[in-house]
């Protein structure tokens, strides 16, 4: 099992590592020894080990008797040397296998090794020995368990403005054509989807780059519509830091008020804004749907847009009422219009006089069902966390981890040392700082692997 060395011979080696498998056995099986060696009763044996018909050879060795002794095999296949799971000698043993046959998978190494030994509960030691591999862990690398969910922010569960604060996201690339006839030229366009955050109302612009001066576009026609917004949550992606960058400029020398505030997530971490994630996944669903591989002009596609916004604001929250007959459900428009944007029509109240007095009582108490039903209806529905509900073991300051990274193979991901830890409100880290060859970067606990220590 050694390594050959000039001044050990062959048969120096084997003595030596067979004198180091008996005083192993000798420790770990000294009942199994002492029943065999005065040729008593096997009772004393243990049952998993009475089961495999244990004896003892020429070299004093215990090796298992089986039910293979009449196989055309070698005796080592057919009587193979007995070792415990939990010792440093099976450790070795396992791991110098591992090494040999070039970091084979458990059962392909769990074969090699029965060829000679037979170790109790095999796939539990060659486990953690495989485990603790860092170059088997960097061709399989396994993700750090995902903390507990946070609690949801301010913006998630207070009445405010709608699109106030919004989380703002990309979707596409979708071709397009400028018009009809024959050689008309396609050309790539997005939708940048705008939700918000209190009452999931979406707003959609169709965009012709990835650019800051298209995103900044884009912001000015949905403030144009919707009014200012005082937050914007997004990921990083560099057209929307081109626009914070451009509106700070900008916005310098303008009151307090009037600035937008951006909020950036850790990169690589699409979870940290689900609500624009889940608002890109129905708009492509929808997209699929109707479109299909069909190629429609610029003011088809923009029309196709209206409807599915006006179609996901419709959506509903919850129940407006608690009685059976009333199919009206709370939807992201009566935040907007005062009334779902898929309404059917109704009769006709323009010959009905109402002063201007009650007509103004009428919208703002129509205004505050909404948001009272939007309180007592749809907030509790927020309230328990559908996953990540389980307290994990936080990752410490020093640790080693590889960064995924989804456009490369885990081979070429690279290796960095964990420096800094940033928590949450609530006291859980979710988002660390990690040093590199080529610097410092932030990165969600959830995109970071780290590595086994090695013995």
């Amino acid at each position: 099992m050694l390594k050959n060395n000039c001044n050990l011979s062959g048969a120096e080696i084997n003595q030596a590592f067979r004198f180091l498998v008996r005083h192993v056995q000798e420790r770990c099986f000294a009942s199994e020894f002492c029943s065999l060696s005065k040729e008593g009763s096997s009772l004393s044996i243990s049952k998993p080990i009475r089961k495999l018909s244990p004896f003892l050879d020429e070299h004093g060795l215990l090796r298992v008797g089986g039910r293979l002794s009449k196989g055309n095999l070698t005796y080592d296949v057919k009587h193979p040397i007995l070792l415990p799971r939990n010792h440093r000698l099976t450790t070795l043993i396992i791991e110098e296998y591992h090494h040999r046959f070039m970091h084979p998978g458990m059962q392909t190494l769990k074969n090699l090794l029965s060829q000679e030994f037979w170790i109790l509960s095999s796939k539990r030691a060659i486990h953690a020995v495989i485990s603790s591999c860092v170059k088997c862990f960097r061709a399989h690398p396994r993700v750090a368990a995902p903390p507990i969910m946070g609690n949801l922010p301010a913006c998630r569960i207070n009445q405010i403005k709608p699109f106030s604060v919004s989380a703002v996201d990309y979707a596409g690339p979708f071709d397009i054509s400028l018009g009809r006839g024959r050689g008309t030229r396609t050309f790539k366009s997005y939708v940048c989807v705008f939700v918000c955050t209190a009452t999931k109302a979406v707003h959609l612009e169709l965009v012709s780059e990835l650019t800051t001066e298209a995103y900044l576009a884009a912001l000015r026609r949905f403030i144009a519509r919707r009014g200012r917004c005082s937050r914007l949550i997004s990921d990083q992606g560099r057209n929307f830091i081109g626009a914070a960058n451009v509106l700070h400029d900008l916005l310098q020398n303008a009151t307090h008020v009037e600035q937008i505030e951006f909020v950036f997530n850790p990169p690589g971490s699409p979870h940290f804004s689900g609500l624009a994630e889940a608002g890109v996944k129905s708009i492509k669903t929808h997209l699929s749907r109707v479109i299909g591989i069909q190629r429609l002009t610029f003011e088809e596609f923009y029309t196709v847009l209206a409807q599915i916004e006006a179609m996901l604001n419709s959506r509903p929250l919850s129940p407006i009422s608690s009685d059976p007959n009333d199919f009206s459900v709370l939807t992201p428009g009566h935040f907007l219009t005062m009334e779902p944007l898929t309404i059917l029509p109704e009769s006709n109240l323009v010959d009905i006089k109402l002063g201007p007095l009650q007509r103004w009582k009428l919208l703002q108490k129509i205004h505050q069902d909404f948001w009272r039903k939007w309180h007592l209806e749809y907030l509790h529905t927020l309230q328990s966390r559908l996953k990540w509900y389980n307290k994990q073991q936080e990752i410490d300051v020093g640790t080693l981890v590889l960064i995924v990274n989804e456009q490369f193979s885990p081979m070429k991901w690279r290796i960095g040392r964990v420096v800094k830890l940033h928590r949450g409100t609530d006291g859980v880290c979710r988002v660390v700082t990690i040093r590199t060859n080529s610097g410092e970067c932030k990165r969600p606990v959830v995109k970071l692997c780290p590595l086994p220590l090695s013995n």
